[in-house]
């Protein structure tokens, strides 16, 4: 459970005006994460966070002295090129990073001159993958788009009777995930027709997205090492949003046994920017907040 804190105060602003116009994804009590440089550079990828339609370059923001103490070892993990070890720090060093963040950010803030000086617009950058991904497990978390989807293939059977009783899921394959954005090309496999004998080899005529959320897991645990319930958020970095590529046409054909496996794997699309699960702490229902307190969320 994230506790609530002054980061989330509903009524901060920041000197940063284009995170308080009402409209933006990014005011100041969100402050997510991704990997960036300026567009057609040959710069090193690097972390950074939004604010408004700006970018806090975090490497540039570390060699200007803004951080130090506590904050200072998280804000090196965010200038790195993924954000592998931030995620690994855990939840208190992240927190005492956005505190820092958050002060530096607000109106009136002493470190507003030498944080002006690190900014880069959004408009100006372009983005990476937000952390090297050595393995993704794609879930059926929704009732309604399990039964959705298996009408396609089993009409009088779509749910089956294990769904609400195990997690049902399948390993895809990370190398095809790429940025939000991202170009590739149409797949090829065997569709059988329903009045042929054989399948052909054609590119697939019925393309499809699922748009779903994407968990970035942080902190890890040993081989055969339970996370009990109580523990999970603290595994939990952030949130981004995921589309799902499928070829339908292929996958009835290939997909029995064993499920899943081509027409599922040969493209996956992330959004740059990773909420983090302390930003997201006012949305949860008041049961699993540690105060009463409610602010709104960060869009």
């Amino acid at each position: 459970m994230t506790p609530l804190n002054e980061t989330h105060d509903p009524n901060l602003t920041s000197w940063v005006a284009s995170a308080n116009d009402g409209q933006t994804d990014f005011p100041i009590q969100n402050l997510p994460f991704a990997i960036f440089r300026r567009q057609g550079s040959s710069e090193a990828w690097r972390g950074g966070v939004a604010i408004g339609d700006q970018i806090v370059d975090m490497a540039a923001a570390v060699q200007a002295g803004v951080f130090n103490g506590e904050a200072l070892a998280a804000a090196q993990a965010a200038a790195e090129p993924t954000l592998n070890n931030l995620m690994s720090l855990g939840p208190q060093p992240l927190s005492h990073l956005r505190k820092v963040l958050s002060k530096a950010l607000q109106t009136g803030s002493s470190q507003q001159a030498a944080l002006q000086a690190c900014l880069v617009p959004q408009a100006q950058a372009e983005y990476s993958l937000p952390a090297r991904i050595g393995d993704y497990t794609d879930f059926y978390t929704s009732v309604h788009h399990a039964t959705n989807i298996g009408k396609q293939f089993r009409p009088d059977n779509p749910l089956l009777p294990n769904y609400k009783w195990v997690p049902i899921g399948y390993h895809g394959r990370s190398s095809s995930i790429g940025i939000s954005g991202q170009a590739f090309k149409r797949p090829k496999g065997q569709v059988k027709p329903p009045d042929a004998d054989v399948p052909v080899l054609k590119p697939s005529a019925r393309m499809d997205i699922e748009l779903e959320m994407g968990v970035f897991v942080g902190q890890g645990n040993a081989l055969g090492e339970p996370v009990t319930m109580a523990e999970a958020e603290d595994h939990i970095f952030g949130l981004v949003l995921f589309n799902d590529w499928s070829a339908r046409d292929i996958q009835p054909w290939e997909y029995q046994p064993l499920g899943p496996f081509l027409a599922k794997n040969f493209a996956s699309t992330v959004s740059p920017w990773v909420v983090t699960m302390e930003a997201l702490a006012p949305s949860a229902p008041p049961s699993v907040t540690r105060k009463a307190t409610r602010s709104p969320c960060p869009t």
